[in-house]
């Protein structure tokens, strides 16, 4: 090897890069190879590159990129260049070999494929464990509610006869009960003040919404007021009749007559009589007075009066 053709290989590619705008570190960036064998490469200091192969390999591809032909700038200065038959190369290029190449990527595929391949393995055959586990608890739970049922059906069996005489005999006593209570809740009215044009009465037993059901023998008008609201008013002849549910939250209903004999009240179907001590108020004041005359125009006043009943819920 001639100084003269180390000088002229490096200066070769030197003024190429030059020509080209690229610096060192440009050239380090793209060719991957470190900034101190490209410097080697253009001194011709060879012995400083990793072995033989890589002093041609990165030659090469210097040359390929500042657009200079690789293999042709070899052949020119091939006697500049480390010997080609040393076992080094050789092996390289047998690395290098499409075949070659093309065999170990095959194998690293199939080592990478079994290493993903043994996780999902595992993680299949550790779901197939639980789910086992899962089943057997569940069949022998299953088992276990069976036997529960069959001995709690055998206890209840056998103790249904002994209470059959006991619950005949509770059901007959809350019957009895219940059937006491309903006679004892009778509605009733008393009567607790009255004045010239009307009374207040009281009523025990009341239902918690008392059905009212109004009529007349004649033509009389009335109303019937709820918690100072008017809920009704009319008049009904012998032929009609109206009825309506006082609320629950109602504790006393005020009525108010045009015509009170001739009007009749039913609260709960129990008739409710307020007329009755009218009446005899009405008898006492005609014997105390002389003649026939003074008892029919004092009837005949209450008759035509406007009458107030209020009716309070204890």
């Amino acid at each position: 090897m001639s100084d003269n053709s180390k000088i002229t290989l490096g200066k070769t590619l030197r003024d190429a890069r030059i020509a080209k705008g690229y610096t060192l570190d440009d050239l380090q960036q793209t060719t991957k190879i470190q900034k101190r064998y490209l410097i080697a490469i253009e001194d011709q200091n060879f012995d400083e590159l990793p072995g033989d192969f890589y002093v041609r390999a990165f030659i090469k591809q210097y040359a390929d990129m500042v657009d200079l032909d690789g293999a042709e700038l070899l052949k020119q200065f091939d006697s500049a260049l480390p010997s080609t038959q040393t076992q080094e190369y050789v092996d390289k290029v047998n690395e290098n070999n499409p075949e070659t190449r093309s065999q170990q990527r095959q194998v690293d595929e199939r080592y990478v494929k079994l290493r993903r391949t043994i996780p999902v393995i595992g993680i299949v055959i550790v779901v197939l464990v639980i789910l086992v586990g899962i089943w057997v608890a569940a069949s022998h739970n299953g088992n276990n509610t069976t036997k529960d049922n069959v001995d709690s059906s055998s206890v209840s069996v056998s103790g249904s006869s002994s209470n059959k005489t006991k619950s005949s005999s509770s059901k007959k006593s809350s019957s009895s009960k219940k059937s006491s209570s309903k006679k004892t809740k009778t509605p009733s009215f008393k009567k607790v003040s009255s004045t010239t044009s009307g009374s207040t009465w009281e009523m025990t037993n009341a239902s918690s919404k008392p059905k009212m059901s109004l009529s007349a023998t004649g033509s009389a008008w009335m109303s019937v007021t709820v918690s100072g609201s008017t809920v009704w008013q009319g008049t009904l002849s012998a032929s009609t009749s109206h009825s309506l549910t006082i609320p629950s939250s109602a504790t006393s209903v005020t009525l108010k007559f045009g015509n009170a004999p001739a009007t009749s009240v039913k609260v709960d179907g129990k008739k409710f009589d307020f007329t009755s001590d009218t009446s005899t108020s009405s008898a006492s004041s005609s014997s105390s007075t002389s003649g026939t005359t003074t008892t029919s125009s004092s009837s005949t006043t209450t008759s035509s009066q406007v009458q107030t009943v209020t009716l309070e819920f204890k």
